[in-house]
């Protein structure tokens, strides 16, 4: 009879991982709000529907509202980097903005990370990267699952998901169905490439081209190129939802797009009526040098730019053109850069970019 076989012989330490849970359930803490009834063992999180910040919003129709997301191959610039502290913001910023765009506030997020072998510095890097990502989006890290995977990822790789919940009052609920022709369409600027078109930035940086990450290009400015292209996504909860508030018996503010993977031209008609399109004037908002820097070492063509990147913008507003200068006011003053950027017109569920005239 052979030596006998363990769980750890496997490559899976469940004391080890346990100690880090019960440390990482206490930093976790740093992100409830009176709603989260405080388990640290249970099964499942849970979140008190009829908790007091519920009822202070005083919704008579109340709506959940879920997502679920990734970070895509964005990680694997975090591998090249050895730098796991912002990839978690990313993760929290693109389940919640996708959310927040219906009107929904977040309540609370779940996280699954998994590796081959739990390298427990890299995960708690992670960790505090969901953690700021929750705090910036005003929600509550409730739960998560961490997986030991031996043999299933290379040694110092792994995956990410995040599942954001939230609720919006049904009349509240943002669809784009009132959007007319005439509307203002305000960009408010993302950070830089944020999460998406990174297979894409991969071939430009690692097979067009042979570019290293500690790279400086003159135009950034002293950035080199890995801190750029791994610019955590912007998190808008605060600033948009500020925003609803302040016009929500108004309702002047029709439709908002999350501009990710597709770029405007597959994000943007997503929340346009059937003979709705909108026109972008090309110039009218400041355009980050990272996507002239791809465009130029690609080559890549402009009009792909815009099918792949964000280009700046990390969400679409479009609004009542009466209110359009002081929802941009409003924006500037929460932090974020806005801009007029162009007009609904008559068309089919498409976004036209022209040139400054």
């Amino acid at each position: 009879m052979g030596k006998p076989v363990t769980y750890v012989d496997a490559g899976v330490d469940t004391v080890k991982k346990g100690k880090f849970l019960e440390n990482a359930v206490r930093t976790m803490r740093q992100t409830y709000d009176p709603s989260v009834i405080d388990l640290p063992k249970g099964f499942a999180g849970l979140y008190a529907i009829g908790g007091s910040r519920l009822f202070a919003r005083k919704e008579r129709n109340p709506v959940l509202a879920a997502c679920t997301d990734g970070v895509g191959t964005k990680l694997k610039i975090a591998f090249m980097m050895n730098k796991h502290d912002t990839v978690g913001i990313d993760l929290v910023a693109m389940s919640v903005n996708d959310l927040i765009v219906t009107g929904a506030s977040p309540l609370f997020f779940l996280d699954y990370i998994s590796m081959g072998k739990l390298d427990y510095e890299i995960v708690g890097e992670l960790l505090k990267g969901i953690i700021a990502g929750c705090r910036m989006a005003g929600c509550a890290l409730l739960g998560g699952e961490t997986a030991e995977m031996p043999g299933f990822y290379p040694k110092g790789e792994y995956d990410m998901a995040g599942f954001a919940v939230g609720i919006v009052d049904r009349p509240a609920v943002i669809t784009g169905k009132n959007i007319r022709i005439g509307d203002d369409v305000i960009a408010v600027a993302s950070s830089g490439l944020h999460s998406n078109g990174f297979s894409l930035v991969r071939k430009v940086l690692f097979e067009s081209n042979n570019f290293s990450l500690d790279h400086k290009p003159e135009i950034f400015g002293g950035t080199t190129l890995g801190e750029e292209v791994l610019k955590p996504t912007r998190i808008y909860a605060k600033p948009l939802l500020s925003l609803l508030r302040r016009y929500k018996l108004k309702k002047v503010i029709k439709g908002i797009a999350n501009i990710t993977g597709g770029g405007l031209h597959e994000n943007v008609p997503r929340i346009l009526p059937r003979d709705r399109a909108i026109e972008i004037v090309e110039g009218s908002w400041d355009v980050p040098p990272i996507f002239r820097f791809l465009r130029e070492a690609g080559p890549v063509p402009a009009e792909e730019m815009y099918h792949v990147f964000n280009m700046g913008i990390g969400l679409v507003l479009v609004v009542d053109p009466f209110f359009s200068a002081a929802i941009v006011r409003h924006l500037r003053k929460s932090g974020e850069k806005a801009f007029i950027v162009g007009k609904v017109q008559k068309g089919r569920r498409e976004v036209r970019i022209s040139s400054v005239k």
